[in-house]
């Protein structure tokens, strides 16, 4: 743990299609700013979970539920927090952007190939590799004019992430 935590203003959403490291940084941010971290996957209905771990990609009314979730849950506390969330769509941005607490967005990317094989390397998951297509496409990578997002390669370190975040 760090023996000086650097806490947050906002709340953070870790977007990015799945492989690309949103948990893993999440956890690290949390405990490099004292933030508690929610990964959006616990917030999804069993019915989701059963068609993703069927290699069937979710549609916008099969996320629609679980965005208000996560829009309910920035809603439901008082000091920021980090939530790692795919956000593919700008209108999946927009429903969270309903919050009170309005969240900055750290878009982190990276290419096809690292992603293939981190979610190869992923095991006990229920997004596998074959989802990862459906998710590119469905991609709407955040306006770069935005003041409330920030793009970091997935090719840095975790450690440089997170640096890059907080600083």
């Amino acid at each position: 743990m760090p023996k000086h935590r650097q806490p947050l203003t906002r709340s953070i959403i870790l977007m990015g299609v799945s492989g690309c490291g949103k948990s893993t940084i999440g956890k690290m941010l949390s405990t490099q700013t004292g933030a508690r971290f929610f990964d959006g996957d616990d917030f999804h209905p069993t019915e989701n979970i059963a068609k993703m771990s069927a290699g069937i990609p979710l549609n916008d009314e099969d996320r629609a539920g679980w965005l208000v979730a996560l829009r309910d849950l920035l809603d439901e506390h008082q000091e920021p927090i980090i939530i790692a969330c795919s956000a593919l769509k700008q209108k999946y941005r927009d429903t969270l952007n309903q919050a009170t607490q309005k969240p900055t967005y750290v878009y982190l990317e990276g290419d096809r190939e690292i992603l293939i094989q981190r979610l190869t390397e992923r095991k006990g998951h229920f997004m596998s590799v074959n989802l990862l297509e459906s998710q590119l496409s469905t991609l709407e990578p955040p306006d770069s004019n935005s003041i409330d997002f920030q793009t970091i390669s997935i090719h840095l370190s975790p450690e440089q992430i997170v640096s890059q975040i907080i600083s």
